[in-house]
C-alpha cells in the first residue's frame, strides 16, 4: 500500500473518530440538561410561583414549567393522564380525590398555604359594599364568581353566602367563570358590578378595588395541598421542587403576595 493511501486511511479514521466523539459529547449534554419539572398549579398561584421558579432556576440549573388553571380542571387532566409532575390544588378535595384513585406519591402531600375571600368592585364603579349583604340589593345586577359547582375560589364563595343565608339572593346574578383570574378579569373589565376572588389575587390588580374583605375567622377554610404525582417523568426532581416549596425562601415569596404559609 501507497504513502499516500496510508495518509488517506489515517484521515479517513480520525475523521471517523472525530465524529464519534462529537456524537458523544452531544449525548453527554442531552443527559446532563436538567429536568423540566411539569408543575400543575391553581391559577390564584400564578404570580408567586413564576417569582419562586425564578429563583431556584438560579439555584439549581432546573426551570419548572407550569399549567395554571382551575384545581378541578387540572385534577381532571392528571385523572386523564396529563404528564404533570406536581399538583398544586387550591383546596383539598381535588387532592383527596387524586389520593383516593391512588394517583398521588405517598408521603409527599403537604398543605402549604392558606388565603382569604375578598369581594372586589372595579375601581370606577360607584358602589359601596359594606357587608356580603349589599350583593343583594338592586346597585349590583351580577356578580362574576369562577364556576361555583366545580372550581375552589367559587365553591369556596357558594359556601360563605350559604353559610350567612343569601345564597338564594345572590345565584340569579352570579356570572360563572373558568377560574379566580377570569372573575378577576370580569370585574376589571366593568362587564360586572362586582366579583369575589382571593384576596392575592385582589392585591395585583390596579383596576379592582377590595370592597369587603372577608374575615377568616369567619370564612371557609382556604387550603393549597401540594403533591407529586405518581406516574411523573420525573421524581427525584419533582421532590427537589416540592422542598424548595416547603423551604423558608419560598414561604417569603408567598408571604409578599399575600398568602398565608402553613409551617
Amino acid at each position: 500500500m501507497s504513502i499516500t493511501n496510508h495518509l488517506c486511511l489515517d484521515r479517513g479514521m480520525k475523521r471517523f473518530f472525530g465524529i464519534i466523539l462529537a456524537v458523544f459529547a452531544l449525548l453527554s449534554t442531552v443527559a446532563a440538561k436538567p429536568p423540566s419539572v411539569m408543575v400543575f398549579a391553581a391559577a390564584s398561584l400564578t404570580d408567586c410561583l413564576k417569582e419562586i421558579s425564578s429563583i431556584y432556576a438560579r439555584q439549581t440549573g432546573e426551570t419548572p414549567v407550569f399549567n395554571f388553571g382551575a384545581s378541578s380542571f387540572l385534577a381532571r387532566q392528571i385523572e386523564e393522564g396529563a404528564p404533570a409532575d406536581i399538583f398544586l390544588s387550591a383546596d383539598e378535595t381535588r387532592m383527596n380525590e387524586l389520593e383516593k384513585k391512588g394517583l398521588i406519591v405517598t408521603g409527599t402531600r403537604k398543605s402549604r398555604l392558606s388565603n382569604a375571600l375578598a369581594i372586589i368592585a372595579g375601581t370606577d364603579v360607584p358602589v359601596t359594599i359594606r357587608s356580603p349583604r349589599d350583593l343583594t340589593g338592586p346597585a349590583i345586577r351580577r356578580i362574576a364568581l369562577a364556576d361555583p359547582e366545580a372550581v375552589p375560589a367559587g365553591v369556596y364563595a357558594k359556601e360563605y353566602f350559604q353559610k350567612l343565608g343569601v345564597w338564594d339572593q345572590i345565584k340569579p346574578k352570579v356570572v360563572p367563570v373558568e377560574n379566580v383570574r377570569a372573575a378577576l378579569a370580569a370585574v376589571e373589565s366593568g362587564n360586572v358590578e362586582a366579583g369575589v376572588v382571593y384576596k392575592t389575587d385582589a392585591a395585583i390588580s390596579k383596576k379592582a378595588r377590595v370592597a369587603f374583605l372577608v374575615p377568616r375567622q369567619e370564612g371557609p377554610d382556604i387550603s393549597y395541598p401540594m403533591a407529586a404525582i405518581k406516574d411523573c417523568k420525573h421524581l427525584e426532581a419533582a421532590k427537589r421542587f416540592l422542598k424548595f416549596l416547603g423551604s423558608g425562601e419560598a414561604a417569603a415569596v408567598f408571604e409578599k403576595f399575600g398568602f398565608i404559609v402553613r409551617r
